[in-house]
């Protein structure tokens, strides 16, 4: 159990490390002259990945406005009414949306990313 507890912890760092990997190896594939079905091939490889992230940023969006919304009403239930653990749960809750912005914007930026390599990947058909 301990080991799922620490797959989760530093799961965004082996997801961004998961996409530097694959955009690694397409950019590796660019490099080499391919006939038009390895590159059929990498383009049907490449899409597939960009819809597996494109759901996975889906669902951290999700997840990411949801902490806002109860970091924004927390802050403001603390505001109303003063205590230590309203504090407390503000600042965690605070440091968990600044945590998952980060996370979701490189997300985007990779997926970004992904699609300038698949328009090179159709350009060179």
């Amino acid at each position: 159990m301990r080991e799922n507890a620490k797959v989760q912890i530093t799961g965004g760092k082996v997801m961004i490390d998961y996409m530097k990997r694959h955009e690694r190896y397409i950019k590796e594939m660019l490099g080499k002259n391919l006939n038009v079905e390895a590159l059929s091939d990498l383009l049907e490889y490449h899409d597939k990945q960009i819809q597996w992230m494109q759901h996975e940023r889906l669902a951290h969006l999700m997840t990411m406005l949801f902490v806002c919304l109860f970091a924004l009403l927390s802050l403001g239930y603390t505001l109303l009414n003063p205590a230590v653990p309203c504090f407390i749960l503000s600042g965690l809750l605070t440091v968990l949306s600044v945590a998952y912005v980060i996370h979701y914007y490189r997300l985007e930026n990779g997926v970004q990313k992904w699609y300038r390599l698949s328009n090179e990947i159709r350009n060179r058909f």
